[in-house]
């Protein structure tokens, strides 16, 4: 996961949290991180790098969010009830 400079973040941080209030299922999430993706492709043009560059980086959050919240929530409950 890229680690952006704090001042880049702070663009980005108020606007996420804002939506973050709203999003309430897996489908309204689902539709955000889709249409966001539309939105930036559509800005800055449909051509396979930057469609490539909108799926990775799907690929990449979810991969980050296994390694930072999902693994170690999962360490949690082993440890809480051990392993299977």
């Amino acid at each position: 996961m890229p680690y952006i400079p704090e001042e880049r973040r702070e663009v980005f941080d108020g606007l996420l949290e804002e939506l973050s209030r709203e999003v309430q299922t897996q489908g309204e999430l689902n539709y955000c991180i889709f249409k966001l993706s539309r939105l930036i492709a559509g800005r800055i043009g449909y051509s396979y790098d930057n469609l490539s560059m909108c799926s990775s980086a799907m690929e990449h959050a979810r991969l980050e969010w296994y390694r930072k919240v999902l693994a170690p929530y999962e360490d949690q409950k082993i440890r809480e009830h051990g392993d299977i």
